[in-house]
């Protein structure tokens, strides 16, 4: 008998295609074939009313807020964890994989306490006029707490395996630390910032528990479309919450792809580099 290099591989290959059909390939054929049992023109009425666009609206602008303060956010704070050495370090790593542990409503409930207007949180920022909870900026608070572990558990690994080398000969060569870190670091973290920022913008759009105990749910202002597909649910209304559903679903399919269409170039060009 030929000798095979992974024992079991064709057993193992037949488990992987059986579970990923069960849990991904039906859930989402389901979704579709509900959204295309509409009409076209019942479907466009459903996903292009104004409710929902305003749905769209708040889910994209305060995903994309959130995913911009994570990228900034994300990547000091794994430069932090790689480049420095403080007491309570290896808390500060364990606590980033809170949001991953600790269930959404959990998380929700938490925000929602410590962002009123009478939280630890929510009471100095009322006093100099910001409010956060019941607000788009509540969104955004929890959109970056659910998101950020994805930004920086990807850059994370990258900077711990950069070589010193290279920002040693930049120093020799007279660079300044900002045109070390944007000319040498910044290209070679590129591919693996895609990465975090197409899942951190991916998990922000999806996010549901964590957002509807701070958002208030008030429609046209902080209403996201994972509630107002879920309300359809709950009026039984199967056809528009699934044709509602799909519009996130390709946007996050067309997000991935231009994520990775990215990533290709960004990893051409360090190949290249």
């Amino acid at each position: 008998m030929r000798r095979r290099v992974l024992p079991g591989l064709p057993l193992a290959l037949g488990i992987t295609l059986v579970y990923v059909a069960i849990i991904v390939v039906l859930p989402l054929a389901a979704l579709v074939f509900k959204a295309a049992s509409l009409g076209p023109e019942d479907y466009w009425r459903i996903v292009s009313s104004d409710r929902a666009f305003a749905s769209y609206r708040v889910t994209v602008l305060c995903a994309l807020a959130a995913t911009v303060f994570n990228l900034v956010f994300g990547l000091s704070l794994a430069w932090v964890l790689v480049r420095y050495r403080f007491p309570g370090r290896r808390l500060v790593d364990a606590l980033v994989d809170l949001p991953f542990a600790l269930p959404t409503a959990v998380a929700g409930i938490a925000l929602t306490t410590l962002f009123a207007t009478n939280g630890w949180f929510g009471g100095p920022l009322s006093l100099l006029g910001i409010k956060v909870a019941y607000t788009p900026l509540g969104i955004i608070v929890a959109m970056s707490f659910t998101s950020i572990p994805f930004i920086v558990r990807t850059v994370q690994p990258v900077l711990e395996e950069l070589d010193p080398a290279l920002e040693e000969a930049g120093q020799t060569l007279g660079a300044s630390d900002l045109s070390i870190f944007t000319g040498v670091i910044l290209p070679l973290l590129a591919p693996a910032l895609l990465a975090g920022v197409s899942l951190s913008f991916s998990r922000s759009l999806g996010e549901f528990g964590a957002i509807i105990f701070i958002a208030g749910n008030q429609p046209f202002s902080t209403e996201i479309t994972a509630l107002l597909a879920f309300i359809r649910l709950e009026e039984y209304d199967y056809p528009a919450s699934a044709a509602i559903a799909s519009v996130m679903l390709l946007t996050a399919f067309v997000m991935l792809a231009v994520t990775n269409f990215m990533q290709a170039r960004a990893l051409r060009y360090t190949a290249r580099g």
